[in-house]
């Protein structure tokens, strides 16, 4: 089978593509033919050593897949082959066959694609958690969203909308506002490269406080940092949360502190990852009702684009780029 080697942290362009032989299952695992993955920022970061963890070497990218099981071990009860199925694991989808734990392994309804069912795991599962338990969204709460176009900013929007809050999406060109405008946002700023000075940094809070119709917002979902975190911040409403999901700008921004003395706010962290293993009870039940919400069209993740997997290499640097709105998956023909 072929799957993509990080075999040394570093540039992109350093993966490369190997045969090896055909994993064979553990008593408790099982093996997928994968027949679509998809593209998650962490892949660009996990490759050069810039992510929370580092995977042994050699390794392959790619947490979120879907396919069918070609094999099974002699303890495993959930499953049998020619099952449909989409799966979660650290690392491992940018191939042909992935092994794992049988309980990193969900079945797809008939009316769920290959596609899809791998496109909205990741990014869901981060904006639900982010969202539903650490920012506690109510009914009309109203949330910003930086960021909104992409992966994970798309699927809070998508939440948001369908648990009845007012959304503000911030993106940065006419194009990605245009995305964010048909997937339900109520207003879009657009901040361009972002602020480069403390002027401009005054005028982007004050345009993203205009947007909120109570004069400051009660939840803010980042996951890009670097420059817009503290003009952001400075737009949050009283008791607001702000979620610090990620960096994809680049720079972990730093706070001043007595903002959040007074705003009495919260700086709150979204760690999707150590949450499923710490809480896996709470993260079935975000499961369930996010696939609910999928199959009675509340939600509706957007696939960008679709890849051949041989691709994935200039793939990931397009999302590096932040050249990606919504989902980007690769496909195994």
């Amino acid at each position: 089978m072929k799957i993509l080697h990080c075999k040394e942290y570093g540039p992109i362009e350093n993966l490369v593509w190997e045969d090896i032989e055909t994993p064979e299952p553990g008593e408790n695992e099982v093996v997928v033919s994968i027949k679509a993955a998809a593209l998650n920022f962490p892949d660009y970061l996990i490759v050069q050593g810039l992510y929370q963890f580092k995977p042994e070497l050699p390794f392959a990218p790619g947490n979120e897949g879907a396919g069918i099981i070609t094999k099974i071990g002699k303890n495993v009860t959930r499953f049998k082959e020619g099952d449909r199925v989409y799966f979660m694991a650290p690392y491992g989808a940018f191939a042909e066959e992935a092994c794992m734990n049988e309980f990193g392994v969900f079945p797809i309804s008939d009316k769920v694609s290959f596609e899809l069912a791998a496109s909205y795991q990741m990014a869901y599962g981060t904006s639900y958690h982010a969202l539903i338990q650490r920012g506690n969204l109510k009914k009309d709460d109203e949330v910003l969203i930086l960021g909104a176009s992409g992966g994970v900013g798309l699927a809070a929007l998508d939440i948001a909308k369908a648990k009845g809050a007012r959304v503000v999406a911030g993106v940065s060109t006419e194009e990605k506002a245009k995305i964010c405008r048909e997937y339900g946002a109520d207003d879009v700023v657009i901040y361009g490269n972002g602020p480069s000075d403390k002027d401009s940094a005054k005028q982007f809070s004050a345009e993203l406080k205009s947007k909120s119709t109570k004069g400051g917002y009660d939840v803010i979902y980042d996951p890009i940092g670097d420059c817009y975190a503290e003009p952001a911040f400075r737009s949050i409403g009283w008791k607001g949360k702000y979620l610090v999901v990620g960096f994809a700008a680049g720079q972990i921004p730093k706070l001043p502190m007595n903002l959040t003395l007074l705003k009495g706010a919260s700086v709150v962290g979204v760690f999707w990852g150590a949450f499923t293993g710490r809480e896996f009870e709470e993260n079935q039940k975000n499961i369930e009702d996010i696939n609910s919400m999928l199959l009675n069209g509340v939600i509706k993740p957007l696939i960008s684009k679709k890849i051949p997997m041989e691709d994935a290499i200039e793939a990931i640097s397009l999302i590096g780029s932040r050249g990606v709105v919504g989902k980007v998956v690769l496909i195994n023909n």
